[in-house]
């Protein structure tokens, strides 16, 4: 069994310009939503949701990026409201939000 029963990384990864960067589309202050969301919800903690920060993910051209684990779901999710869906129908309801998803 999984320490967490989600894990969710975004990526914060940092390019030079003009390359396409996660960080540069706002992914720190996705991450921080996400994380404060999670502690309001209370699906924190083991045994639980973890959101974690991550260097690159080799999606930038997606990005912002985030991706699901175990399941290994990409999203790009590009403000708030897209990551509070991920939140409510991922990790509450267990359905991916498919008009977020990327291969």
């Amino acid at each position: 069994m999984s320490y967490f029963t989600h894990h969710v990384f975004f990526c914060t990864n940092q390019r030079e310009a003009p390359a396409q960067a996660c960080e540069s589309c706002g992914a720190s202050q996705l991450a921080d939503y996400a994380k404060q969301r999670v502690k309001a919800l209370k699906l924190n903690g083991q045994g639980r949701v973890r959101i974690n920060r991550a260097g690159c993910l080799d999606r930038c051209d997606h990005g912002p990026v985030m991706v699901v684990y175990p399941e290994g779901v990409w999203y790009s999710a590009v403000d708030t409201d897209d990551v509070e869906e991920i939140i409510q129908s991922h990790l509450l309801g267990g359905v991916p939000v498919s008009r977020l998803l990327i291969d």
